[in-house]
């Protein structure tokens, strides 16, 4: 399995499992909190719905007692049904009654329509509002009575200027003339459709009134559950709260023996849980997409830190000494291992490169050398018999001369890379020396101090006499000297003073850096060049060659090695 699919994987496992899990454990759980926050919301407006119409059926009630005979205006509506033969009286007792009700309907802001009614003749008197024709109470729904006072259900208003659901009551003037004398009372402008309309629980809800045998006698739902209808037949099964004709309904009973019924419809009553399932669904998909979106982002961040170390791998197999091109991840981790990476590359790069001078200065060494070594065993042999013949002959001179040239040319020529001593390369210097003496046939003093410590020392063959011969070659008179002094420290220090002609820095740079022009001035060919691409090879950097020269005065040149025992190889 690839890295990405294993992210994908892990990302999905990972966020799905406890997802699913919990999702399946809170499910019953949450579905039992709603069904009884539905049932309780619902209850609790029912509640609220029942007290209400309680209220106003009582508000009713107490308006009827204050209009009925016992009452002060009652007493007023028989002086008014039974006047004396004075007019003015007459008068007098139908606005004191006038005034008496509109003081009590003053005092009742939640009642409408009030007026008196009589049976007999069907006619009304002292209405605060006109009527609707064909005023007919005995039509209305019946909700309960009790002590000749009746009341009726939820029904349109009587009053000629409002539609209004109403509830009222009628009940018996008690006046001793006239038995069919009644009070009439609806409850006042849009309070039952405020109090049936009351929803505190925010759902469907259809509200049934039964009176006390239960039959329904409003119904908001007269398509499923019509006015008549005896609500008992319809709910067989259930005993208080239940399913019936596709409704769930909840029922309340008054202390007044009459009932309201709260019904929702089951897709209703489902709906506040189908919603929170959808929404689980949705933070389902959400987070399903969100877990791809962060496996992809992961990838991202890891895809292209390692197809930047592909490719600079595969750069770095193509071409070893390649630097690497610093691409950035802009995640830290990545760009220090890649700045690492590419620093490994500079430092390989760099080795090449030094393996490659290196190789490159052996190579130039070893034929540089070979040029110069003219069969070594002819040429000694030959110097061995010209010693001889001198001093056969008695040549003293050519003697020295034989024998000063054998021992340098020994020295000189042999296994390029070997390594000598501080002590050996002194004694091949004093060598040189004398055969420039007998050769130029002029004097100089050569000044050579060396501590006793350092002529153990191994160094290089062949790095004293081509400094030396530089002073020789570049302006030293008779009357020259030439001080050198080998030193030790942590280093070992090896100073060459003369008192020569000196150099410009140009001359000084090309000595260094110019083997053609050197070969053709110097004695042995070999100079300043070779003492600096020898210390290059042997030492790097640790080894330095600082010349200081003055035209007229002369020439310094300090050789500064580190000391590293016997492990000095070519």
């Amino acid at each position: 399995m690839t890295l990405k699919k294993r992210i994908f994987l892990l990302f999905f496992l990972s966020a799905f499992i406890p997802f699913i899990s919990i999702f399946a454990i809170s499910y019953y759980t949450i579905d039992s909190i709603f069904a009884n926050k539905i049932d309780d919301g619902i209850r609790s407006n029912l509640q609220q719905v029942t007290s209400s119409l309680e209220n106003s059926i009582t508000n009713l009630n107490h308006v009827t007692q204050q209009l009925s005979y016992s009452g002060t205006v009652g007493k007023r509506m028989d002086e008014f049904l039974n006047p004396s033969s004075d007019i003015f009286e007459l008068i007098e007792a139908r606005d004191e009654l006038k005034s008496e009700l509109s003081v009590v309907t003053f005092t009742n802001p939640n009642i409408g329509l009030t007026l008196y009614y009589f049976q007999k003749e069907g006619t009304t008197q002292f209405g605060n509002f006109p009527i609707k024709d064909h005023f007919s109470p005995e039509s209305l729904p019946l909700l309960f009575q009790t002590y000749g006072i009746k009341y009726y259900g939820p029904h349109i208003s009587m009053n000629r200027f409002d539609d209004k659901l109403v509830l009222s009551a009628m009940r018996r003037v008690q006046l001793p003339k006239r038995d069919d004398a009644h009070i009439y009372v609806e409850s006042g402008f849009r309070l039952t459709e405020d109090i049936l309309g009351y929803n505190q629980y925010n759902g469907a809800l259809s509200h049934l009134i039964l009176d006390g045998e239960g039959n329904i006698v409003y119904s908001e739902i007269p398509e499923a559950m019509k006015v008549g209808e005896n609500f008992s037949s319809l709910t067989v099964d259930s005993v208080k709260d239940g399913i019936s004709r596709g409704y769930h309904w909840f029922k309340e009973d008054s202390s007044q023996k009459w009932s309201v019924v709260s019904v929702i419809s089951q897709a209703q009553y489902q709906q506040e849980k189908n919603q929170w399932l959808l929404q689980i669904l949705l933070v389902a998909l959400f987070f399903l997409g969100f877990t791809v979106f962060l496996a992809w982002l992961l990838w991202k961040m890891v895809y292209k830190p390692l197809g930047l170390f592909h490719s600079e791998i595969n750069g770095m197999s193509k071409n070893p000494q390649s630097t690497g091109s610093r691409a950035r991840t802009q995640i830290p981790e990545f760009d220090f291992l890649l700045g690492e990476f590419s620093n490994m590359q500079h430092q390989i790069g760099d080795l090449f490169k030094e393996v490659q001078q290196k190789e490159k200065i052996r190579a130039d060494l070893e034929v540089e050398k070979l040029l110069y070594q003219i069969n070594p065993h002819f040429l000694m042999n030959t110097l061995d018999t010209v010693h001889w013949l001198a001093v056969m002959n008695g040549q003293g001179e050519i003697d020295k001369l034989v024998q000063s040239l054998n021992k340098l040319l020994y020295y000189n020529l042999g296994k390029l890379g070997q390594v000598s001593t501080m002590e050996e390369e002194i004694d091949a210097l004093r060598q040189y020396l004398i055969l420039q003496q007998i050769r130029y046939d002029f004097e100089f003093d050569v000044r050579i101090t060396a501590d006793e410590q350092v002529l153990q020392i191994p160094v290089p063959r062949f790095i004293l006499q081509p400094l030396v011969e530089n002073s020789l070659y570049h302006g030293l008179s008779d009357e020259g000297f030439i001080q050198i002094e080998v030193t030790r420290t942590e280093t070992l220090n090896i100073m060459i003073q003369d008192n020569g002609a000196g150099m410009t820095e140009e001359a000084i740079h090309k000595l260094l850096n110019n083997r053609v022009a050197e070969q053709q001035k110097v004695g042995m060919g070999i100079g300043l060049n070779y003492v600096h691409r020898m210390l290059k090879a042997q030492y790097g950097d640790q080894a330095q060659l600082v010349i200081e020269s003055e035209v007229g005065t002369g020439t310094s040149i300090l050789l500064i090695l580190p000391i590293k025992g016997e492990d000095i190889s070519a």
